[in-house]
């Protein structure tokens, strides 16, 4: 019984280290190496899981470079390629998900 209950105690200690590297992606990259004060390895996971439910691994990619560049989100939200918009319209929904979820 002893052994049993030593072998849960370390499978839950190494938890929160295995979701951590499954959550681990561009988003959470960018947010972590971001430096912001508020950013914390647990929100960056938590945006990142988000992104993972709502945008394609390319999308965020192009997202995570937001983070370096605010400027190039804007240039493309004012774009008028139907492939910006139409990525504006996820990335949007992921951000209103991403609020929601994680503050």
């Amino acid at each position: 019984m002893v052994k049993h209950a030593a072998a849960l105690a370390l499978a839950l200690s190494l938890m929160p280290l295995t979701n951590t590297i499954a959550v681990a992606g561009p988003i959470s990259n960018a947010c972590i190496q971001a430096d912001r004060k508020s950013a914390s390895r647990s929100l960056c996971n938590c945006i990142q899981s988000v992104a993972n439910r709502a945008l394609s691994r390319s999308e965020q990619r192009t997202a995570a470079r937001f983070f370096k560049d605010p400027e190039k989100a804007q240039k493309m939200r004012r774009s008028d390629s139907s492939a910006h918009e139409k990525f504006w319209d996820r990335y949007a929904a992921f951000s209103k998900s991403a609020t929601s979820q994680c503050s």
